[in-house]
């Protein structure tokens, strides 16, 4: 089944509301996706393009789209109702323990999560979500920061690479990374030798998927320019990380969190 018949298979077209409302999907089958973007740290200026395209997506895929930087949103009487949570661009502590708590349940009752960019600046001080977006930032090139490079594509049979050339050149600020995560399944690897900065080496993964703790999580490191939420073949790979996270679109069960 291709992309857009998975995502049919979701439901209506979307109802894309943007701001601090998180009321239910509004028919059964509909996948409904949270998108999160406070920051307490930087502050990318491609956010709010960012859940624009987001909620092209949702139009063109038919799930719909809710966005909020209220933390306020993570109990499970507001989370029950999405399938995916997505960090957009995010920067350090953003949740206090409570709310990390039920972020932790959302994801032990089947939930997915998709990290976008920054999303690996946020939270270093919360081992499980560490464990969760799979590696930490650990600095970039500088002067300029946003430098064109080409991304190896090792992983082709996913749909957030499945319509990218196997080597792709594009710019994009390039994180570096620290704490890896082993389980990460790696999509895409960044070649170092065709910029200058990098510090992971042979290997630095940019992209990658995994199951972890009952749910469904996918990665990318790419993101950071406005320009990137008019590319292509970005918007390409991020709408096939979405349908990654959505997986069958069954809702969460609780009844499989165990997380206090």
């Amino acid at each position: 089944m291709n992309r857009k018949n998975i995502f049919i298979a979701f439901g209506l077209a979307a109802a894309v509301l943007l701001g601090c409302s998180t009321s239910p999907a509004t028919n059964e089958g509909d996948a409904t996706v949270l998108v999160f973007s406070k920051t307490e740290g930087f502050r990318h200026e491609s956010i709010e393009v960012g859940i624009e395209a987001i909620r092209k997506l949702g139009e063109q895929h038919n799930f719909q789209v809710e966005a909020t930087e209220d933390a306020g949103v993570f109990n499970e009487e507001k989370l029950k109702d999405f399938l995916v949570v997505i960090f957009l661009n995010t920067t350090q502590d953003i949740l206090n323990p409570e709310q990390q708590v039920q972020m932790e349940r959302f994801i032990q009752a089947g939930g997915g999560f998709v990290g976008v960019h920054a999303a690996a600046d946020t939270e270093y001080d919360w081992p499980w979500y560490g464990e969760l977006v799979g590696a930490y930032f650990n600095g970039h090139p500088s002067d300029p920061n946003v430098r064109e490079a080409t991304l190896r594509v090792i992983d082709a049979n996913h749909a957030a690479t499945d319509p990218l050339p196997k080597d792709w050149i594009r710019a994009d600020e390039w994180y570096n990374y620290k704490s890896i995560n082993k389980e990460n399944n790696v999509l895409i690897n960044l070649d170092e030798s065709t910029y200058e900065g990098g510090t992971n080496g042979e290997i630095h993964p940019i992209s990658w998927y995994k199951e972890y703790d009952g749910g469904r999580m996918f990665f990318t490191g790419l993101g950071h320019t406005e320009e990137s939420y008019s590319e292509p073949l970005f918007l390409q790979h991020l709408a096939g990380g979405i349908e990654y996270a959505i997986g069958e679109g069954i809702p969460v069960d609780y009844s499989q969190a165990y997380s206090e």
